[in-house]
């Protein structure tokens, strides 16, 4: 009687909550066990979620890969669409998509909504799964919102929250409901319509207006709330929202670094700080530097711009160390659900910063290629061949996430997260 193969991938301790296991009951089209025959099994994607912004491939989703870039996001060239495009799926699995309304709707009514269904579908085709950010966001609000009275700028919000959430459903069904509230009701940088609406609401209601109208459109949404304010000030909001009845499905934590890498004991006090609410947490803007870093005085990130912010060797060797350093120690954290780092090129970079894991001319850094051997290497099954018993079994131990198991010319794909202690597979 043929013995079957147990498929196990090499997991280091602190990473065994990142683990399930099952017997994967392989049958044939008839429903018969396939037995003692030789399957090739193979990771297809993680549960924990790696993901990048997509505003660097929104040209190629839609066609264009010469040209100037005209996408109101931002991003690099769209002569590098093909390229940035296997570098991206080659490492990553979700996306962040770009709604910022001042780019999305420019003036009332004229909207985005093509160019980045096409970016969404792109992906989803890819097997990528995607984010929406932010519905409600008192920067880059547009400026004709000025022009509304202020008794009926609430339900222009709604109808836009409801709008987007509805015209994207199936496609991108997470969503960074509303982003940044704590200093929202103070923000003094310009004037906006979103600032008016949080200072006459308050900020739980405002929270409770993107969430509740987010909600109502797409009821299966995975809705966060986000900000880059990592304070006490946010966890009491947290407080004040939860006590509210809000419900709040994830956590959203930027953490910028242009100033410095903050070290694994800063970044899981901190982290800890914010499990304590039980929501998973999403590290949802990631960067660290390949360049000299701002200076420490600077408070607003948004205060440094200049000419130019190269990237350089030695940077470079120290970004390479700190990502594996930050990925490793936040994944061995078991309230952590995704890291989305912030930006892939240099080209089209935030701030102009070289914190993308590729630089200017399109290469690679090593900062690509240490996350890569991580999250496609170390955390990953490579296709291994097992073979199955009399009953058709094999045992699968491995990262929770999907896989995809071949025999012949026939595969299936089977989702393990530790839930089922067997999973059929039918092949044909």
């Amino acid at each position: 009687m043929p013995i079957p193969t147990t498929v196990t991938a090499a997991v280091p301790h602190e990473l065994r909550h990142r683990v399930a296991g099952a017997d994967l009951v392989v049958t044939g089209p008839d429903g018969a066990p396939v037995a003692d025959r030789e399957v090739v099994i193979e990771q297809v994607r993680h549960e924990m979620m790696f993901g990048n912004i997509g505003f660097d491939l929104i040209p190629l989703a839609n066609g264009q890969t010469d040209g100037v870039l005209d996408s109101p996001f931002g991003g690099a060239a769209p002569s590098q669409g093909e390229h940035l495009a296997q570098l991206w799926l080659d490492l990553f699995d979700t996306a962040t998509l770009p709604f910022y309304w001042a780019g999305f709707e420019p003036t009332p009514g004229r909207t985005e909504t093509a160019r980045l269904r096409a970016t969404a579908r792109w992906f989803a085709d890819r097997g990528v799964r995607l984010k929406g950010h932010p519905l409600v966001w008192h920067t880059l609000a547009p400026h004709w919102l000025l022009d509304v009275p202020d008794e009926r700028v609430e339900q222009v919000v709604r109808d836009r929250i409801t709008r987007e959430v509805t015209d994207f459903a199936g496609l991108v069904d997470t969503w960074d409901a509303i982003n940044e509230v704590v200093i929202m009701p103070v923000f003094d940088k310009e004037d906006n319509a979103i600032t008016r609406l949080a200072q006459r609401l308050g900020r739980v209601e405002t929270v409770r207006l993107a969430f509740d109208t987010a909600r109502a459109a797409n009821p299966g949404a995975r809705l966060l709330l986000n900000d880059f304010d990592l304070s006490s000030d946010y966890e009491h909001l947290i407080e004040d929202c939860l006590a509210a009845g809000i419900q709040i499905d994830a956590l959203g934590l930027q953490t910028h670094m242009h100033q410095g890498y903050w070290g694994e004991d800063t970044m899981l006090a901190m982290v800890d700080r914010f499990a304590r609410f039980g929501l998973p947490l999403h590290l949802t803007e990631t960067t660290l530097l390949s360049g000299h870093l701002m200076p420490p005085e600077i408070v607003d990130l948004n205060d440094y711009q200049i000419p130019s912010w190269p990237s350089t060797v030695d940077g470079e060797q120290r970004q390479a160390d700190e990502i594996v350093r930050h990925y490793t120690s936040l994944v061995a954290h078991p309230a952590v659900e995704a890291i989305v780092y912030w930006g892939l090129s240099d080209d089209g970079s935030w701030l102009g910063a070289p914190g993308g894991l590729v630089r200017t001319d399109g290469t690679p850094k090593p900062a690509y290629h240490a996350l890569r051997e991580l999250v496609r290497g170390a955390w990953w099954l490579a296709p291994t061949t097992a073979r199955t018993g009399a009953d058709g079994r094999v045992r699968l131990e491995g990262f929770r996430g999907d896989y995809r198991v071949r025999a012949g010319g026939t595969s299936a794909e089977v989702t393990l997260d530790g839930q089922r202690d067997a999973i059929d597979v039918r092949l044909g």
